[in-house]
């Protein structure tokens, strides 16, 4: 039985749709390298197998720091942690582009990373503590959006700006630009500081006893799955239609970023869709694990083909299919994971699924370095994400089994609100 629903006030929705443009600007900081890859390659003399090593040192930092960033947003204010997290990973954007070597890149990739973790966590944090079971699709949905989106103008805006500025200048105007996010959230915060969200950070569980959970386990290993094929399309795609589909800057700009938008597209959807279905009396745990795990076959399952065909058309239209499948996934898996946290448990819970499930942000770009080093071909890299897709299919419906949510041993199992209670009152 689900909760009644309570009132969510326009400020949240509006501090909301500004958490979906950080988003935004997160993923295209971190794709931006993909980007400029060729470019970087080309006058730094830096092999595929060193770009490899690049692409994936972002994710050491990101997967590491995500169990720090889940205490931190546990213990302190949630909204002011995450705009110090922005603001170190706008300026390590913006110093990438006056870097003049190899180990200079590779620094600023390090700080990235560890600015970037306070991300999803923060996102989890407030979303299960803001928004009904109800509206949760919803909001994971703008922000799995933004987090696709941002790719898409990476790619699109990336490509021509490294045309316009070089791909120096294209990193400094990115990071610079994204300093402008803090103004609105700095006026905005004040006000979020929300009874239900001081609550909610009143008690947590310890990671001892997050650990001896289960279902834990099971969104750990099925985040690793999902994000081996995410994070090897996102660091992997702008070089490959590139340098084996041989296209052009200007169709790259397109058809490049065309999977992107369709990921995010379907995110939205998607999202909405599972909410109506809950909104019908259907169970909320098994909704979202459906949703998951059709998206991560469905991905697979277009993925493949999509490097096997000769047509360099086809083989895009694949790969949009195959991100729009990566939608229906992307848009329900944290509200799956926020079900089975609790608001109490939100922060820590998704801080150590996302320092497991972004492992193969690590392994993923440096195992399809080592791959293309040795064949010359991606198609080996292709089927080694969808191998790693299907595990992570698997861990999401076996290891999980039936998505109840956590009872914990101590501390409030629900924080209700009266439906006339105003969260926009300080705590």
């Amino acid at each position: 039985m689900l909760a009644p629903a309570y009132r969510v006030k326009t400020l949240h929705w509006f501090a909301l749709a500004l958490l979906t443009i950080s988003v935004c600007i997160n993923y295209a900081d971190r794709g931006n390298l993909g980007v400029a890859a060729k470019s970087i390659e080309l006058d730094l003399a830096i092999s595929p197998y060193r770009l490899g090593i690049l692409l994936s040192t972002f994710s050491i930092t990101y997967a590491t720091f995500q169990l720090i960033a889940g205490k931190l947003i546990d213990r302190w204010n949630v909204n002011w942690v995450y705009a110090a997290g922005f603001l170190v990973w706008s300026c390590a954007t913006a110093l990438t582009g006056l870097a003049n070597s190899f180990l200079a890149i590779l620094c600023l990739r390090l700080v990235l990373g560890a600015g970037e973790s306070i991300a999803y966590p923060a996102y989890s944090k407030i979303i299960a503590a803001v928004f009904p079971e109800q509206l949760r699709g919803t909001a994971n949905a703008m922000i799995d959006a933004g987090s696709k989106v941002g790719p898409a103008l990476g790619v699109f805006l990336g490509v021509k700006m490294v045309h316009w500025f070089s791909w120096r200048g294209m990193f400094v105007a990115i990071g610079g630009a994204s300093l402008v996010w803090l103004l609105p959230w700095c006026f905005v915060v004040p006000r979020l500081a929300v009874g239900r969200l001081a609550k909610a950070s009143a008690w947590a569980p310890r990671y001892r006893e997050l650990l001896s959970h289960r279902a834990l386990w099971g969104t750990s290993l099925g985040l690793f799955g999902a994000n081996y094929g995410w994070y090897f399309l996102l660091a992997w795609l702008p070089y490959y239609l590139e340098n084996d589909r041989h296209f052009t800057r200007d169709r790259l700009a397109f058809f490049g970023s065309l999977p992107f938008w369709g990921v995010a597209a379907s995110s939205m959807l998607f999202g909405l869709v599972a909410d109506a279905l809950i909104r019908r009396g259907k169970e909320p745990g098994r909704v979202r694990q459906a949703f998951v795990c059709i998206g991560l076959v469905g991905c697979c399952g277009f993925m493949l083909p999509a490097v096997l065909v000769a047509q360099a058309s086809l083989s895009n239209i694949l790969l949009t299919l195959a991100c729009v499948s990566m939608g229906v996934f992307s848009s329900n898996h944290w509200a799956l994971s926020q079900r089975l946290a609790g608001v109490e448990a939100a922060g820590k819970w998704t801080g150590f699924q996302n320092f497991f499930g972004n492992l193969p942000g690590i392994i993923s770009p440096y195992v399809t370095g080592i791959t293309l080093r040795e064949t010359h071909s991606f198609i080996a890299a292709f089927a080694i994400a969808c191998v790693v897709l299907l595990f992570g299919a698997s861990a999401y419906w076996f290891i999980i089994g039936t998505p109840t949510p956590v009872s914990w041993t101590r501390g409030l199992i629900s924080i209700p609100l009266t439906r006339g209670e105003d969260l926009d009152q300080p705590a």
